[in-house]
């Protein structure tokens, strides 16, 4: 609920486009990949999305593909290390099935990636742009990775970070968290230009 302290009408959250790592499946993080030329393009397509939009603070992950998703739908942003994709550790380039052969049944919403980040550090991650974004006294724009924005979506409505697990997002898609009356609420998911 609001408590009278400054807020954002909403909060705009784009997945970055494209790379080859999300086109397979494998798990990027640390890994700083370029989108592909259909990434670039979902990216410069989101432009049109977003432009009408007035942000009072525009932030991407510091990695390639949130920057580049940022800069081609026409902003400059401010970087935070916060907006970084989880650390999948030791998972980094494996797909889910590659991991479960070493780890059975595994899921990156119930057990930590080996060498990774936990669900409690990406959450601490997530509420620090959340109470960012809640100072910034106008509209948000968020550009990072399918997890951690999950996350901090599951954050925003008030629900434990693992509930992001029911939240799936297109790589190039926008996402809006807004208000009805007092409470968060999501009011699109996943929309690809």
């Amino acid at each position: 609920m609001s408590n009278g302290k400054s807020i954002p009408h909403e909060i705009w959250m784009v997945r970055h486009g494209e790379t080859e790592w999300s086109r397979s499946g494998q798990h990027t993080s640390r890994t700083d990949l370029p989108l592909t030329l259909a990434g670039e393009d979902r990216a410069r397509r989101l432009g049109s999305l977003l432009q009408t939009r007035r942000f009072a603070l525009v932030l991407s992950s510091p990695m390639r593909r949130a920057l580049d998703t940022c800069r081609l739908a026409g902003f400059s942003p401010q970087v935070s290390q916060d907006l970084r994709e989880w650390d999948y550790g030791d998972y980094e380039g494996l797909t889910t099935a590659q991991i479960r052969q070493i780890a059975p049944g595994w899921a990156i919403w119930t057990a930590p990636p080996k060498g990774g980040e936990t669900l409690h550090e990406v959450s601490a991650r997530a509420d620090r742009v959340l109470a960012r974004a809640l100072q910034a006294g106008g509209d948000v724009a968020l550009f990072g990775h399918g997890h951690m924005l999950r996350v901090f979506a599951a954050r925003w409505i008030g629900f434990a970070p693992d509930c992001g697990r029911s939240l799936a997002l297109a790589t190039g898609s926008v996402s809006v968290l807004g208000w009805e009356h007092d409470w968060r609420v999501i009011r699109l998911w996943s929309q690809v230009a």
